[in-house]
């Protein structure tokens, strides 16, 4: 008896598909035990990278603690016990941590009058190229203000303008960098460009209240418009009276 056309499809599908399972066989017979190795090595490895991804946060956990505990002691003036647990962060740290233990660490030599270490440490942040670009700024301002008085005007000029160049609003550094640069200008008798430089620093959002009260002074005694409100015209009375009793105690 004949198959019908129906049966004849099945058929082909059934020995195709059993076909298909003889192959299968065949090839996990061959090759079954390496992918298996293959499977479990990379579950392994899957693994290891979440166990080393852990173990990294924790690890900033901590040092993100001993760094905040460091900070506090040099605000309660415990200088020694703060440089010391600074060094241990600076030698074990990550890049991060690291630098903004040796940027504290130059703070606290500054503090102890030893300015020309201070400056070397902040160089050697400043120019590591390891180092996030704004720990670098921030090294290279506080390295530039300690030498201020031994620096020509020039280079301070020529070492911050990358910075003040930049004229990022978001930057957190680009107030400081602009008013050693603006003093640099004052020092060489470039008045305007002393001027619109303590103009713009008037302008930047978030500014320190004392930092703001320096340039809106400066910048009026320049020449320059810089609009101030309430608040600014107090805290640079505040700071006009302050420099008046200085002056007044010191004769």
């Amino acid at each position: 008896m004949a198959l019908s056309p129906t049966n004849d499809a099945a058929l082909l599908q059934e020995v195709d598909e059993a076909v298909r399972k003889d192959e299968m066989m065949a090839f996990m017979n061959r090759y079954g035990r390496w992918l298996a190795l293959a499977l479990v090595a990379a579950l392994l490895a899957f693994g290891g990278y979440l166990f080393w991804q852990h173990r990294q946060t924790e690890a900033r956990g901590l040092q993100a603690e001993q760094f905040s505990a460091a900070i506090d002691k040099v605000g309660a003036g415990q200088l020694a016990e703060a440089d010391k647990q600074l060094k241990a962060i600076s030698a074990d740290a990550g890049p991060a941590y690291r630098s903004a233990a040796r940027i504290e660490q130059a703070n606290i030599l500054a503090r102890s009058g030893k300015n020309k270490e201070a400056a070397a440490m902040l160089a050697a942040v400043a120019s590591d190229t390891k180092v996030d670009g704004g720990l670098r700024d921030l090294a290279l301002i506080r390295q530039t203000a300690l030498e201020l008085d031994t620096l020509k005007p020039e280079a301070v000029i020529a070492r911050l303008t990358p910075i003040v160049s930049a004229k990022d609003p978001q930057s957190a550094w680009f107030a400081s960098a602009a008013e050693l640069t603006a003093i640099a200008h004052y020092q060489l008798g470039q008045m305007d460009k002393a001027g619109a430089l303590f103009g713009q620093i008037v302008k930047t959002p978030d500014l320190a209240p004392s930092l703001k009260s320096r340039a809106v002074q400066m910048a009026g005694m320049l020449g320059v418009d810089a609009v101030v409100d309430g608040a600014d015209q107090k805290a640079a009375a505040a700071q006009n009276a302050g420099d008046a009793t200085k002056t007044e105690s010191s004769n």
